[in-house]
Order: C-alpha cells, then structure tokens, then sequence
C-alpha cells in the first residue's frame, strides 16, 4: 500500500500542475456539448473503454491525465493531442511484486502513438490505429485497430458507444502469442521502438460497450484482449478469472472524471482522469477594455488641425515622447524610443504585461492614434525584447480608423499591415532616458523536483531564492540567482550515478546534496542586432547549477522567413558540488548549429546538431505546438555517437516539454510560465547545457508567424 501512495504521489503532482483549480468547477450546460463530444479514457489514459483502447480521438490540442490503480497495478498517463488525427501518451507505471530485484514495487515508463483513420460519420465508425508502449521496455507493448460508433436517439436515454477491434502482442494474448513476434526480455535498457513485433503475431477482437446515462452518469462493459500473462501466469500481481470488465463514471466536473469498476472476475480498480484544453482557461482572461481609436478631425472641416508645421520643431519629439511614456507605462508597456516625421513614427517599446505580443501592439497602436498629430499617418510599432528589436509593424492609421468595427476587423488589418525588418538602431529617434541604470530584485519561494526514483517517483525540494540583475546599459545585464534550501528528500536518494561516460547530469545527487545555501547562476550577458536579420550574444559566468564557462551565439531570422538558423560555442567547466564558485577539473567545449521551423498553426520544429556536455556528437530534433495563449506542448530525442549500452537506461535521452502561462489559471494578464521538462530518464548522453537567454525564443514572437498567429489580440 505505502508503495502505491508513492506512486500516486507522482501522479498527483503531474495532476496538480496540469489541472490547477480545476477541481472547485461545476458541469454547466455549456460544458456538457463539450463533455459529450470528447472520449473517456481507459486505464492506460487514452481514449478507450475500461482497459481497452477505443476509435475515437481526443478534441485537438486537448491535454489529459489519467491515472488508474487495480490489482497491485498503478498507471499515470499524460495524452496530447497533438493533431486532429494523431495523440501520444507518456506513462509512468507501478507494478507490485513484479521481480526480485529488491524493489517493493516495479517502475516502468512507456510512450503511446495513435492516428485516427477515420473520424465517425453518419454511416461509418471512427477508426484507429495505435502503438502502444512502442518504445520502452515493452512489457505494455501491443498494437491495435479500432473502429467506434455512437448512437443516439433510441429508446435508452443518453448516448451509446459500441467499439470493436482487433489486438496485438499484449492485446492479443488471449489468443496467445506466437513465435514469430520477439518477446520481450526483462532487464534490456529500453527506449528503443521495437519495430520488430509491429502488428505482429496472433491478434484477438476485443470489445466495449458504453453508456452515457445522463449528463454525469457513465457505466462501462468490456470484453478485454489482454490474459495478463505476465502479470498473473508468469508472477503472482494478481488473479485474472475473467475476460469481462464493468464500471461506473461520474463526471464530477467539467475536466474531471472519476471511476470505479470490477476487473477480469477478481479486482477492484479506481481510475480518475483529468482532461484540460489550452484553448479553454480555466479562468477567461480579463484585460482593461481598450480604449476605442481616436478618431482623426475631418481634413476637409478642420485643415489646420493637419498641419506639419510642428515637425520643424526640434522640441516635438522630446514633448511627444514625455506625453507618450506615462501613457504606455498605464497599459503595461515601456517606450524606449521615438523617431517622427511630418507623416511617419517608429515607437520602439518593451512589453512588460501581455503574454501575447499582438495585445502589446494593438494598444500601443491606440496610444499613438491619441496621442500624435493628425497629419502622422504611418505607424511602425517594434516591439522589443532585452535590446533585441524584433521586427516593425506598419500599420496605416486611417486602417485602426476605418476597421475597428468591421465585422471580420482582425483579418481585415491583418491583410492592410506590413512586417519588415526593424533596424539595429533607430537614427534620428530620442531614448527614454530614465530606463537605465536598472536594478531589480526579488525574494521568492521555489520548488525543485525530481522524477522516476523507483524508490519515490517524486521527489520535491522546496525554499527561498534570491533574484537580482543589474542592467547598466542596453543589451548588458549582470544576473543572479541565490537559493536556500528549507525543506525536501531530493537528497535522501541513495542511488548514486553508474555512468561510464563523465557524470556531466547523473552527479546531481551529489550537488543536492552538497549544500542547502548555493549560488544557482551569476552570469554577465551582452546581446544586440548586428544587421536586419542577425542577432547576437555572447555570455559568461555561471549559468547554471552544475556548469559554467562563456558562451557565444548568433542568430540569422528575417522577419517573414519560416527558417532560422544559429550557431553556438560554449567552453564550460564543471562547478563544485557545494555550489560555490569552485570549479571540478573536467571542462568542455560544446556548442551546435541549430535550425529552426515555423510549419504554421502553431507547429513548430528544431534541430539541433554539435557536441554535448559529455563530449558525445549527434543531434536532438524538437517537435512543439504552441497556442495562441502561450500554452506550449513538445518532445524531443537526441541521438549521438554514445551506443544504448554506454548510454544506460532508456537507451537515448527523449522527454516531453511543457510551458503553461500563469494568466491561463488566474485570469488576469501577465508573463509568466510554469514549465517544466519530464524525461523518462536523465543520463550523462546527449545532455546539453543550459544558458540563459538564448535567442530564437526572444525574437520569434514579434516576427510575422509569431503575430499572425494570435493576431486577434490586436483589439483586445
């Protein structure tokens, strides 16, 4: 027992931290449409009946957690859905009595694939094909087709699903494997697909049933493909006395939904899945109403009013910049600088509040409409981040005058605005003044965690950090970042590294538990834009826990391209355990050139290709989604020069990335993330250094693709 709490520890931060307060919402009628219309999920936190995978497909961009237990077995699925047709899953499982090795219970990771076929119809199923655990250890693995159809409108009240398939490798043991499909081998690394037992060896139909009784009320029947071989033939987890499997749902909320059932004639089992989806806050952003566009006075009525007379005056600038700063400052946003002409202005500002760049432009649009004389009738508004002008949006402004109300206003000044390059320096243009010297600081909690120790699956440290940085001129910030330890068991793992390659990660046992009080970074940066479409940096210091050293990196993204590429060299050495500014002897020079990919509607890709932390060569290939809101969803894979056998377990480094904006649970605008990384396995191959405020993520957002793709924030 104390064993599945643990793991269900695990669970319930993934949980937490995916679903905040999701758990305080009541279903509405609203939600129930959207309730309906989206699958259950199974045991294995996929769409499905009770243990059994279903045709169907989560709603795109949804984001799931499940989390079961029955018979000594513990699941914690994460879904996405990361197109309307295709979805993976990453699964963290605990296994009772399942070997000798000493461990009261067995951890197993695994990741899923499923492609949706067909979506239902009037007259045909939804169908899909689907990879389940393809690259892990394999005791999950199987492979599956299945077709589901809803109907509704019968005598029954509510919705009826029937779903048929057909299973492979442990969804086809009923009919037992044969010997033309590998069988897995305990104690191999894992990670790896097992392309070799695809859709291979005997297959068994399985089968679902599932009622939708009314708006909360679910019940559930299967009959079930798996004879759990391993589990109750081969060792004693449990007892399988049957194919048969039944449950009962209750929707408890409009994310939530919890279940009890009776599995295979002899086990109970609960199974609680949270289902989230970015485009759907948990709290609606709330932004100040803008104010409406200042309209211009006719020219015809009043011609004096259009005069250009004042951009003789060599004092304009200056009064217009003083009256624009406190006007900007108000919305969230900071001038930097100012250029005028007699028709044209550049306002060059920093976005301190919005976490969708387009938002920042609209209003500074509206302050400019306000404030500036009528005869000013081109505005370029350069949104600017740590020195770096990220491009220069043209927007006319009889086009805010005549589109504010039209019916489809954001597409309509979408195809009347121009993006073009924003120059390194704006000439002729007055600087706000007051922006540097700049010091700040700030005392806050942190909280640390650690994932996948078989003897904790999480483990969480938690304290105090200290913050400052100190910015002397544009571009040069000198930061830090002091951590003090309160309260945690990070360090009481006693599994020390077994690497054969340098422990440039798996030493970090060592570092937490050298010292509660370390330096975590101190860093001084310089970065600029060297022409239109090259941007730079070049940074030493400490940059983070385990490593520091100089870095160096240039950046070539024009404005409208879908590519970039980018290079960087570091030369870095391993820091003391104690987290002081000591250095080990072990030192490295590491660096990639990257290239970057926008695909459109949010898809982004990355490749990245050079040497690791551990003097290993190879590559990592970033796949990500990210929403107009900010929420970001991605997995990565390196594969280098290290075999899976010098690698260890997992075999290669992959993982999941996942960023949420803060505004996305509390409703009110603002920048911040909480992110976070979840590999399956952190070893000394493919690991790469950290260095703050590297550049694609700086500048991506203020280029066309990056606005397009939230372009209407700009009314908001």
């Amino acid at each position: 027992m104390r064993a599945v709490i643990r793991h269900i520890a695990f669970a319930g931060a993934a949980s937490l931290f995916c679903a905040g307060g999701a758990t305080a919402q009541a279903v509405t009628p609203e939600d129930i449409f959207a309730i309906g219309e989206r699958p259950t999920l199974n045991f294995y936190g996929a769409a499905g009946g009770i243990d059994t995978p279903s045709g169907e497909a989560m709603p795109d961009g949804q984001f799931a957690v499940g989390i079961s237990s029955f018979g000594g077995i513990t699941r914690t699925t994460l879904s996405f859905q990361a197109t309307p047709r295709m979805s993976f899953s990453f699964r963290y499982a605990g296994i009772q009595d399942w070997n000798s090795a000493g461990f009261e219970t067995y951890r197993d990771r695994s990741f899923d694939f499923r492609f949706l076929v067909n979506r239902e119809s009037r007259f045909l199923p939804a169908v899909t094909v689907g990879l389940q655990d393809f690259a892990g250890t394999g005791i999950y693995a199987g492979e599956y087709i299945a077709a589901t159809k809803t109907f509704e409108g019968t005598r029954l009240p509510g919705r009826i699903k029937l779903t048929g398939g057909l299973g492979w490798g442990r969804l086809g043991s009923v009919a037992g494997v044969s010997a033309n499909r590998p069988s897995f081998v305990p104690g191999a690394d894992g990670g790896k697909p097992a392309y070799d037992q695809w859709f291979r060896g005997k297959a068994a139909p399985f089968a679902a049933l599932e009622w939708q009784v009314n708006d909360r009320l679910g019940l559930k029947a299967e009959y079930s493909s798996d004879a759990y071989v391993a589990e109750s033939v081969d060792r004693d987890v449990f007892t399988r006395k049957s194919r048969f499997n039944f449950g009962a749902e209750y929707q408890a909320s409009d994310r939530i939904r919890l279940g009890a059932y009776y599995l295979y004639g002899s086990e109970f089992g609960v199974n609680m899945q949270v289902q989230l989806n970015p485009k759907q806050p948990i709290s609606p952003l709330k932004i100040t109403p803008a104010a409406p566009i200042a309209l211009r006075p006719s020219r015809a009525a009043q011609p004096q009013a259009w005069t250009t007379s004042w951009a003789s005056n060599p004092a304009a600038p200056k009064v217009l910049r003083d009256a624009l700063i406190p006007a900007m400052e108000a919305e969230g946003l900071t001038l930097t600088e100012l250029k005028l002409e007699a028709s044209t202005a550049e306002v060059r500002f920093r976005n301190d509040r919005y976490g969708a760049t387009t938002v920042a432009v609209g209003r500074a649009a509206r302050i400019l409409a306000q404030s500036l004389p009528p005869s000013v009738e081109t505005f370029r508004l350069v949104p600017v981040v740590n020195n770096l002008a990220q491009s220069a949006v043209v927007i006319k402004r009889s086009s805010l005058e005549r589109l504010e109300f039209a019916p489809d206003a954001p597409r309509s000044l979408l195809s009347a605005t121009r993006f073009d390059e924003a120059s390194p320096k704006l000439i002729g243009g007055v600087r706000n003044d007051a922006l540097y010297p700049d010091f700040a600081w700030s005392i806050s909690p942190y909280v640390s965690t650690s994932y996948f120790d078989p003897d904790e699956p999480v483990r969480i440290d938690g304290g105090i950090k200290l913050d400052a940085s100190f910015k002397p001129a544009p571009g040069w910030v000198i930061a830090g970042q002091l951590r003090h330890r309160l309260a945690g068991n990070i360090s009481d793992s006693v599994r020390d590294s077994n690497s054969v390659l340098p422990r440039v990660r798996t030493d970090g046992l060592r570092y937490a538990q050298a010292a509660d009080t370390v330096l975590q970074k101190l860093y001084v940066s310089k970065q600029w834009k060297g022409s239109d479409d090259i941007y730079a940096r070049v940074s030493a210091g400490y940059f983070e826990r385990m490593f520091g050293g100089v870095s160096a990196e240039v950046l070539w993204k024009p404005v409208t391209s879908r590519l970039a590429l980018g290079v960087e060299a570091n030369y870095v050495k391993q820091r003391d355990f104690d987290g002081r500014l000591g250095f080990q002897d072990y030192s490295v020079a590491t660096g990639h050139v990257s290239a970057y990919y926008e695909f459109g509607d949010g898809y982004q890709g990355q490749l990245d290709v050079g040497r690791y932390l551990a003097g290993d060569v190879g590559a990592t290939v970033t796949l990500s989604r990210e929403f107009a809101n900010g929420w970001r969803v991605g997995g990565f894979f390196t594969l280098t020069d290290v075999s899976s056998e010098e690698f260890g377990e997992g075999s290669f480094d992959k993982g999941i990335n996942l960023t949420i904006p803060v505004s996305w649970f509390i409703g009110t605008p603002g920048k911040r993330t909480l992110s976070t990384s979840i590999r399956p396995i952190q070893r000394d191959g493919g690991a790469r250094l950290s260095v703050p405020g590297r550049l694609y993520d700086q500048v991506r957002s203020g280029h066309k693709r990056g606005l397009s793709e939230q372009w209407s924030g700009i009314w908001e």
